[in-house]
Protein backbone atom coordinates (compact mmCIF):
# COMPACT_ATOMS: atom_id res chain seq x y z
CA UNK A 1 0.00 0.00 0.00
CA UNK A 2 1.48 3.47 -1.34
CA UNK A 3 1.30 6.25 1.67
CA UNK A 4 0.63 9.54 0.62
CA UNK A 5 1.56 12.88 2.14
CA UNK A 6 -1.90 14.80 1.12
CA UNK A 7 -5.41 13.27 1.60
CA UNK A 8 -8.91 14.70 1.27
CA UNK A 9 -8.85 15.33 4.52
CA UNK A 10 -5.38 17.04 4.90
CA UNK A 11 -6.64 20.63 4.42
CA UNK A 12 -9.03 19.95 7.76
CA UNK A 13 -6.38 18.03 9.68
CA UNK A 14 -3.72 20.95 9.03
CA UNK A 15 -6.23 23.37 9.92
CA UNK A 16 -6.47 21.23 13.65
CA UNK A 17 -3.08 21.43 14.03
CA UNK A 18 -3.06 24.85 13.24
CA UNK A 19 -5.16 26.08 15.50
CA UNK A 20 -3.90 23.78 18.44
CA UNK A 21 -0.48 24.75 18.12
CA UNK A 22 -1.81 28.58 17.96
CA UNK A 23 -3.59 28.63 20.86
CA UNK A 24 -1.08 26.72 22.89
CA UNK A 25 1.87 29.31 21.42
CA UNK A 26 -0.32 32.70 22.27
CA UNK A 27 -0.77 31.16 25.87
CA UNK A 28 2.33 30.74 26.63
CA UNK A 29 3.86 33.69 25.02
CA UNK A 30 1.42 35.57 26.85
CA UNK A 31 1.95 34.12 30.16
CA UNK A 32 5.78 33.37 30.19
CA UNK A 33 6.33 36.91 28.51
CA UNK A 34 3.97 39.97 29.22
CA UNK A 35 2.40 38.90 32.26
CA UNK A 36 5.72 37.00 33.29
CA UNK A 37 4.30 34.17 35.15
CA UNK A 38 7.66 32.67 35.71
CA UNK A 39 8.28 35.84 37.79
CA UNK A 40 4.75 35.60 39.56
CA UNK A 41 5.19 32.31 39.72
CA UNK A 42 1.27 31.39 40.77
CA UNK A 43 -2.04 33.58 40.16
CA UNK A 44 -5.39 32.81 42.16
CA UNK A 45 -7.83 32.61 39.28
CA UNK A 46 -10.12 30.53 41.38
CA UNK A 47 -11.05 28.27 44.74
CA UNK A 48 -9.72 25.72 42.54
CA UNK A 49 -7.73 26.74 39.70
CA UNK A 50 -4.51 28.87 39.62
CA UNK A 51 -2.13 29.71 36.94
CA UNK A 52 1.13 28.46 38.27
CA UNK A 53 4.31 28.37 36.22
CA UNK A 54 6.03 25.57 35.87
CA UNK A 55 8.69 24.07 33.49
CA UNK A 56 8.82 20.42 32.41
CA UNK A 57 11.79 18.83 31.23
CA UNK A 58 10.40 15.06 30.56
CA UNK A 59 7.36 13.83 29.26
CA UNK A 60 3.96 13.38 30.45
CA UNK A 61 4.12 14.21 34.38
CA UNK A 62 7.77 15.29 33.92
CA UNK A 63 8.62 11.35 33.09
CA UNK A 64 12.48 10.77 31.88
CA UNK A 65 13.14 14.11 32.16
CA UNK A 66 16.55 14.96 30.76
CA UNK A 67 18.55 18.10 29.80
CA UNK A 68 18.89 16.71 26.76
CA UNK A 69 15.67 17.56 25.02
CA UNK A 70 16.88 17.44 21.53
CA UNK A 71 16.25 13.72 21.76
CA UNK A 72 12.42 14.50 22.47
CA UNK A 73 11.86 16.76 20.07
CA UNK A 74 13.46 13.93 17.45
CA UNK A 75 10.94 11.90 19.07
CA UNK A 76 7.72 14.24 18.90
CA UNK A 77 8.76 15.22 15.04
CA UNK A 78 8.98 11.41 14.60
CA UNK A 79 5.44 10.50 15.64
CA UNK A 80 4.20 13.58 14.32
CA UNK A 81 5.40 12.60 10.80
CA UNK A 82 3.80 9.31 11.17
CA UNK A 83 0.78 10.76 12.65
CA UNK A 84 0.94 13.08 9.24
CA UNK A 85 0.95 9.92 7.25
CA UNK A 86 -2.46 8.85 9.27
CA UNK A 87 -4.30 11.85 8.57
CA UNK A 88 -3.71 12.08 4.46
CA UNK A 89 -4.92 8.68 4.70
CA UNK A 90 -8.40 10.08 7.19
CA UNK A 91 -11.51 8.16 5.89
CA UNK A 92 -13.46 11.04 8.05
CA UNK A 93 -13.78 14.46 9.70
CA UNK A 94 -13.56 13.08 13.15
CA UNK A 95 -10.35 11.47 12.91
CA UNK A 96 -8.77 14.31 10.58
CA UNK A 97 -9.96 16.35 13.61
CA UNK A 98 -8.21 14.32 16.36
CA UNK A 99 -5.26 13.77 14.64
CA UNK A 100 -4.64 17.16 13.77
CA UNK A 101 -4.95 18.28 17.63
CA UNK A 102 -2.55 15.68 18.73
CA UNK A 103 -0.30 16.72 16.07
CA UNK A 104 -0.91 20.57 16.78
CA UNK A 105 -0.56 20.20 20.58
CA UNK A 106 3.11 17.74 19.88
CA UNK A 107 4.31 20.41 17.61
CA UNK A 108 3.67 23.17 20.53
CA UNK A 109 5.54 21.54 23.22
CA UNK A 110 8.03 20.67 20.72
CA UNK A 111 8.59 24.07 19.80
CA UNK A 112 8.96 24.64 23.89
CA UNK A 113 11.16 21.95 24.00
CA UNK A 114 13.73 24.20 21.05
CA UNK A 115 13.23 27.42 22.07
CA UNK A 116 13.18 27.26 26.24
CA UNK A 117 14.78 23.78 26.83
CA UNK A 118 11.35 22.53 28.58
CA UNK A 119 7.72 22.70 27.86
CA UNK A 120 5.94 25.77 29.49
CA UNK A 121 2.64 24.47 31.88
CA UNK A 122 0.78 26.63 33.54
CA UNK A 123 -2.89 25.42 33.97
CA UNK A 124 -3.40 24.08 37.54
CA UNK A 125 -6.23 22.32 39.14
CA UNK A 126 -6.63 21.52 42.82
CA UNK A 127 -9.45 20.44 45.35
CA UNK A 128 -8.18 20.90 48.84
CA UNK A 129 -4.71 19.46 49.53
CA UNK A 130 -5.18 17.31 46.16
CA UNK A 131 -3.59 18.74 43.44
CA UNK A 132 -3.61 17.62 39.61
CA UNK A 133 -0.31 17.93 37.14
CA UNK A 134 0.26 21.14 35.96
CA UNK A 135 -0.23 21.14 31.99
CA UNK A 136 -0.99 23.42 28.99
CA UNK A 137 -2.94 23.47 26.14
CA UNK A 138 -0.87 21.55 24.08
CA UNK A 139 -1.73 18.57 26.58
CA UNK A 140 -5.58 19.44 26.31
CA UNK A 141 -5.59 19.46 22.33
CA UNK A 142 -3.09 15.94 22.85
CA UNK A 143 -6.15 14.80 25.68
CA UNK A 144 -8.78 15.83 23.46
CA UNK A 145 -7.71 14.20 20.24
CA UNK A 146 -6.95 11.12 21.70
CA UNK A 147 -10.56 11.27 22.81
CA UNK A 148 -12.18 11.87 19.31
CA UNK A 149 -10.16 9.00 18.13
CA UNK A 150 -11.70 6.45 20.77
CA UNK A 151 -14.51 7.82 20.09
CA UNK A 152 -14.21 7.46 16.38
CA UNK A 153 -13.08 3.99 16.91
CA UNK A 154 -16.35 2.79 18.54
CA UNK A 155 -18.85 4.81 16.25
CA UNK A 156 -17.67 5.15 13.14
CA UNK A 157 -18.21 2.24 10.43
CA UNK A 158 -14.80 0.37 9.29
CA UNK A 159 -13.57 1.92 6.13
CA UNK A 160 -13.31 -0.58 3.26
Amino acid sequence: MTRHLWGPLSAYGLAWATFAFLLDQVTKWTLVGPVDLDELGTIPVTSFFSLTMAWNEGVSYSLFATHRQGVLIALSLAITAMLWTWVSSAGNRLKAAGLGLIIGGALGNAFDRAWHGAVADFLHFFVGNWHWYIFNFADVAICIGVALLIYESFTMSPQK
